[in-house]
């Protein structure tokens, strides 16, 4: 009967405590495109990506002229003269491919623009949910925009430490 009783006692302190932590839900998405700066900052990302296609597309054009005419003279063209302008294409078509890297890959000049544009807009949005949070004594704020994400969590409910303990783990 004892454990039953305190078995229905830790349960009911559990879901109480389940209950008293507070959170809200936002929609980051809906707010970004809800700020001037933002829907500014993305038209000059978006123009700037358009120049830089463009750049890339001639450089490919480029290239594509240059094959399209060794592949009609190849016929009249000595082993040499075939292998020199072979060698001219391949790094003409590397140089556009190097510049689409540099552009449009992983921490490319677009990656770097728009966490030059965006960046500061993402930080304003991130303190007005700070200030937001510390006033209505939120312990979770949530973002729906892409699933489920933890946008603020009260650091006072960060149990890391106790479970670096639990596994022995010094700092």
């Amino acid at each position: 009967m004892k454990r039953i009783l305190i078995t229905m006692i830790l349960v009911l302190g559990a879901i109480g405590g389940a209950f008293a932590q507070r959170y809200c839900v936002i929609d980051t998405k809906y707010i970004l495109e809800t700020i001037p700066d933002y829907k500014d900052a993305q038209k000059k990302l978006d123009a700037v990506a358009e120049q830089w296609q463009k750049e890339i597309d001639a450089k490919f054009q480029e290239v594509d002229k240059m094959y399209k005419s060794y592949q009609a003279e190849a016929v009249m063209l000595t082993d040499d003269l075939k292998r020199k302008r072979e060698d001219e294409i391949i790094a003409r078509e590397k140089e556009a491919k190097d510049l689409q890297k540099k552009r449009f890959g992983y921490e490319g000049d677009l990656f770097k623009k728009r966490e030059e544009l965006v960046k500061p807009i993402q930080d304003k949005i991130y303190n007005a949910v700070q200030k937001l949070a510390a006033s209505r004594m939120y312990d979770f704020v949530l973002d729906k925009s892409g699933g489920i994400t933890v946008i603020f969590a009260d650091p006072k409910l960060d149990k890391s430490e106790e479970i670096l303990k639990a596994l022995g783990v010094k700092q």
